[in-house]
Order: structure tokens, then C-alpha cells, then sequence
């Protein structure tokens, strides 16, 4: 990896102020995503996959009637290699020629769509079906040392349909697990789908900075006694650890936002409860309660996660304003729900056993 990300250490040890809380410590890789140019051979976020040429290219079969205002998924694409060559080059155009030709092809989609919506008809759509899989994340296990591959398997792969699916209105995903060495001959350009519901499911090549965390529960993970704990202001006084006054009336909430699980992209830790009550799953297969593998997260942090931004990104983090499109909290452009995370389990008997997934 050619940078590194550095989260601040916890302004309080949990496990002095509450013993009780010290068994429930949990490891997390967070990942650190930001902007870059990543190859087949490197983990990453929406980079290119090391895919084995022989081996079809996953599709999603379901149904996609579109949902709101499609956007272009070369569009996208196109979007994301102009902001970065604009972070390379500040001084140069706004627009090359080719980005403004395909800045006007998708003006006149949306003209389109415009149009459609003040007659009363469906906008246009191309009904595409099957749908070509988007990269979403690529892991190898040298990088992401807890992940837990079955085998010999030291990659894993995840992919999603870039289209909201009943019931829960979110993209379909996919898990490969394979082994690097075993690839010879690699896809060289895969299938694109044509369209996504949105931008934010159109993933922007990330590199990653690895880096293990220790997490403790959210507080709506604990149980009735240990949340009444860690909501008792008299511990925290009682503690002398300094904790600000004004979390006098609502102590949870600097528990949660500056001591529990971390925000952002990660591998393992705890799940990032809060748009959902604690929700737990079970293996269809041998009924295993199954555990968090990747959190796809919409940011790195938020205003209730401020103490998380890591020292690299204090800077441009607490800046007053950003330039559109480099907002360093969202350095993947990927959003779901709304501006939730998507949360990926799997079975801690075998990893191979189907997964499941859970906005929240």
C-alpha cells in the first residue's frame, strides 16, 4: 500500500471506565478507501477484479424496471476519471472534448426523462436483463489479515447489481472467494451493466489503507444492565476521565460516537446499529448466527463520529467547506439507503455457506 490512514486513539479505554465491557472487545480492519487508480493485483474498492478469463462474468437475472432517475453507468465512470484528473491537474479544463460529448449525450437522456415525467409515460429504460455485476470491493488476505477464507482461498471478491431489489429496496450482491495464484489468464474487460438507479451505486476506484481497530458493541448491542451501565453519568464522573459535561443528560452518545464501533468502510468489529435495531441472522444453511465480514459503508464519518476521521484527514475533515465531489468523508461516492450502511455476514462455520446482507 503506498499511504496510510491513522485513527486517533480512543479519547477514553472503555475497558478502565467499565470492566465489564472488556470481554466484548472485537478486532476491525477499517479500510480506508480514497481515491486512486488500483489494479487487478492490489485490494481495493471499486477497482478492477482478478477475474479468471475462462469464468462467466456474474449477472443479476431479477427484475429491473428502473426505479427514479437512472442514471448512465459509463456516465458515472466518465465522471469519476474527470474529478480525478482534475485532482491531478487543478489549472486544467473543465471539460475535455470527449467528457463534453458525453456530457451532452446524458443531457439529452435527462431531457428525455424530463419529458416523459410532464406526459405522464414511463421514462426511458433500457430493460436491460440480465444485468452485468458491478465490482464493489476486491480483498486479499495479506492485506486483510481477518478475513477468514475457506481453503486455500486468500481473495475475496464482492460485487452487487446496481439496482434497488424487493423487498428491501437495495442492490443484489455477491461473494467470491478464490485463490490469486490459481488465476493464469485474466478478463481483460468485463461486462458493464448500462444504466444504475443511482450514482452512489457506482463504486470509485479506491485504494485502500488497512488498518485493525478495537471495537466494543454499539450501545444498542448490549444488553438491558450493560446499556443502563454505560448510560449512567455517575460512572463516567466517578471515572474522572474527563468527559465533557454537555454528554451529562445523554451519556450513550459519547459511548457510541467515540468509543463503540467505528464508521466506514471495515472488515469484521461490530455492526453499525442505529437506522435499524439489532437484527441477527442465521445461516440457511446450519442455522450459525452469522457475523459481520464487510461493512459498505456511505461515509467514514459524520457529525456524531467526528473523534473517528483519521489524523491524515483532520485537515480537509473539519474544513469549512469542500470542492464538490472531494468531500474526504466520502471518498468512494458510493451511498445506500439513506446514507446507511450495507452490511455483509457470513457463517462462521463455513464462509461458503450462502451470505446475507442488511442495510442499517
Amino acid at each position: 500500500m503506498s499511504f496510510v490512514r491513522t485513527t486517533p486513539p480512543r479519547p477514553v479505554d472503555v475497558a478502565a471506565v467499565f470492566p465489564e465491557l472488556a470481554p466484548l472487545a472485537r478486532s476491525a480492519i477499517r479500510l480506508h478507501p480514497r481515491a486512486g487508480l488500483p489494479s487487478v493485483f492490489e485490494s481495493s474498492v471499486g477497482g478492477p477484479l482478478l477475474w479468471p478469463a475462462d469464468e462467466p462474468w456474474p449477472h443479476c437475472d431479477g427484475s429491473h424496471q428502473g426505479g427514479g432517475m437512472p442514471v448512465g453507468v459509463a456516465e458515472v465512470r466518465l465522471e469519476h476519471r474527470r474529478q480525478a484528473r482534475l485532482d491531478r491537474d487543478p489549472h486544467g479544463p473543465e471539460y475535455t472534448p470527449e467528457e463534453t460529448a458525453v456530457k451532452e449525450r446524458n443531457d439529452a437522456v435527462w431531457m428525455e426523462i424530463a419529458d416523459a415525467e410532464i406526459a405522464g409515460t414511463d421514462p426511458p429504460w433500457t430493460g436491460e436483463s440480465p444485468v452485468p455485476m458491478l465490482p464493489v470491493a476486491q480483498l486479499y488476505l495479506r492485506d486483510i489479515p481477518l478475513l477468514r477464507p475457506p481453503g486455500q482461498a486468500d481473495l475475496l471478491q464482492v460485487l452487487w447489481c446496481p439496482h434497488d431489489h424487493d423487498p428491501d429496496n437495495k442492490p443484489v450482491t455477491a461473494l467470491f472467494w478464490r485463490s490469486a495464484a490459481a488465476i493464469v489468464d485474466i478478463l481483460a474487460t468485463p461486462p458493464e451493466p448500462l444504466q444504475a438507479d443511482w450514482e452512489g451505486y457506482v463504486p470509485k476506484p479506491c485504494l485502500l489503507a488497512p488498518e485493525q481497530v478495537t471495537e466494543y458493541p454499539n450501545s444498542l448491542d448490549l444488553s438491558p444492565q450493560m446499556r443502563q451501565m454505560v448510560g449512567d453519568w455517575s460512572r463516567w464522573q466517578a471515572a474522572d476521565v474527563g468527559v465533557d459535561s454537555s454528554y451529562a443528560d445523554y451519556p450513550e452518545d459519547f459511548y457510541d460516537g467515540w468509543l463503540a464501533d467505528s464508521p466506514g468502510w471495515k472488515v469484521g468489529g461490530w455492526p453499525p446499529w442505529g437506522r435499524t435495531d439489532p437484527y441477527r441472522r442465521f445461516c440457511a444453511v446450519c442455522d450459525a448466527q452469522m457475523v459481520p465480514l464487510l461493512t459498505i459503508a456511505s461515509f467514514e464519518w459524520d457529525g456524531g463520529t467526528p473523534g473517528w476521521a483519521p489524523y491524515e484527514d483532520q485537515t480537509a475533515a473539519f474544513a469549512a467547506s469542500h470542492v464538490a465531489g472531494q468531500n474526504p468523508a466520502q471518498p468512494t461516492a458510493v451511498e445506500v439507503g439513506s446514507t446507511d450502511n450495507m452490511q455483509l455476514y457470513v457463517c462462521p462455520s463455513s464462509p461458503e455457506h450462502p451470505h446475507t446482507d442488511l442495510i442499517q
